[in-house]
């Protein structure tokens, strides 16, 4: 379900709020998302927002191709709680 944490200056503004961010699979569902991070973290989380990012154009050599579209996961957590894998980052 879940395939990388998004680790970005925008992400880690969000974390100020108890959001997170993540790369999801592409069949992931919100309830999916929900249950992989409480189970892989021990956290409470209170909502999922998903986002279905667009593959870019990009060039090798004199063709231009497109990259995969992917899935993102923001986890927002009940206050006072956070995801210690992302301190100090």
């Amino acid at each position: 379900m879940l395939r990388r944490p998004l680790i970005t200056e925008k992400n880690a503004g969000l974390q100020a709020q108890s959001k997170y961010v993540f790369e999801i699979a592409a069949g992931a569902n919100k309830p999916m998302v929900k249950e992989a991070v409480e189970k892989a973290f021990k956290v409470k989380v209170t909502g999922v927002n998903m986002i279905t990012m667009p593959g870019k154009t990009r060039r090798v050599g004199r063709r231009q191709v497109q990259t995969r579209p992917w899935k993102k996961a923001i986890v927002t957590l009940q206050p006072g709680e956070n995801i210690e894998f992302f301190e100090g980052v």
